[in-house]
């Protein structure tokens, strides 16, 4: 047979249809595959279906209107006001900028706050370009990548009595803050995506949520409303400011303490649920504006009227109470102008 008859048998048996043998893993695999898409679709349906039939359950009631967002980058110094975020596990994000995912160290990992270091609330900090600049009085402004090099030493660091990780921000950052606060030798350390954070049950014993913290002292989220701030101001002969006590979201059109009353939230599409109201401290004495610490007011009018219920003695003591704290039980995003849902049961 010549070359020309082989190249026609050849283009015939391109053509012959395969025996059903031969066929059957191919309509088996397409067949496995659209199966498989059918019931993804279906997980991903009957868990919507579930969530609305959740929230049908719940009767949604506007208790406020988010009136402000604020990210701490690190601990105690100023916050970055925000108009949008999404709310994760960990708490609020904006790009890079993470609520309280730096942390001012000793030498020897302890934490170091206004408490101990009032001045830290006069730093700053700007957010661009995956750098964040911090600016303090007196100083040239500091420029950091938020992104760290790995080779970067990783510090155990302690706050309040649990060990929690941070890598090293690098000797220009640890002496920036050490020339600004001129006391001792301080180390500036970021919390990383990967790290294990400080656990609820560790924090809150008596906490039914199970949660993970970087560096916030209790919860990801704070809430606070403008209502129960102007309370206070009343009681008070210097009126004192939001940025004094330090929440992520605050809340206009309720009343003074009704976020008190708030189990369950819903604002955006993230589902927040009560941890415990925020016992306050020494901190919200420190002036934002002069870093100066007076140590009484508004502490001492807040104790005449905000202390915790006898029965509760054991887990907020002398502290009085002016916030929530709240976890994250469905991530999502949220902005300045959405309202704030109680939902019911």
């Amino acid at each position: 047979m010549g070359a020309a008859g082989s190249s026609t048998l050849a283009s015939l048996a391109l053509r012959v249809p395969r025996r059903p043998e031969q066929l059957r893993p191919v309509w088996l695999g397409a067949a496995a595959l659209g199966l498989a898409a059918v019931m993804l679709g279906t997980v991903v349906w009957r868990r919507r279906r579930s969530r609305r039939r959740r929230l049908r359950l719940r009767r949604l009631q506007q208790v406020g209107t988010v009136a402000q967002l604020w990210i701490y980058p690190v601990k105690s110094c100023k916050g970055v006001a925000v108009s949008e975020a999404e709310c994760t596990a960990f708490g609020l994000r904006s790009g890079n900028l993470r609520d309280r995912f730096w942390l001012v160290i000793k030498e020897d990992g302890h934490m170091v706050t206004a408490r101990q270091e009032p001045r830290l609330v006069l730093i700053s900090i700007t957010y661009e370009d995956n750098q964040l600049t911090f600016q303090a009085p007196g100083m040239d402004q500091l420029v950091l990548q938020s992104k760290l090099p790995s080779s970067n030493r990783i510090h155990n660091c302690r706050i309040f009595g649990l060990d929690v990780k941070g890598r090293d921000c690098g000797d220009k950052a640890a002496q920036w803050f050490t020339s600004f606060l001129k006391t001792e030798s301080f180390r500036l350390v970021q919390f990383e995506k990967g790290m294990k954070g400080r656990l609820s049950k560790n924090i809150f014993p008596s906490a039914v949520q199970n949660y993970q913290v970087a560096y916030p002292d209790c919860s990801p989220i704070h809430i606070l409303s403008e209502a129960s701030l102007a309370d206070l101001n009343i009681r008070l002969e210097k009126k004192v400011k939001m940025d004094q006590f330090r929440p992520n979201i605050v809340v206009t059109g309720c009343d003074a303490f009704e976020e008190d009353t708030w189990e369950d939230i819903l604002i955006g599409d993230t589902e927040m649920k009560k941890v415990s109201a925020c016992p306050r401290c020494i901190m919200t004495t420190v002036d934002p504006d002069t870093g100066v610490i007076g140590r009484k007011e508004p502490l001492e009018t807040l104790k005449s009227y905000r202390l915790c219920d006898p029965s509760e003695r054991g887990i907020y003591k002398s502290s009085p109470l002016f916030g929530i704290y709240y976890s994250v039980e469905k991530l999502g995003s949220l902005k300045v102008g959405d309202p704030v849902y109680q939902m019911i049961q």
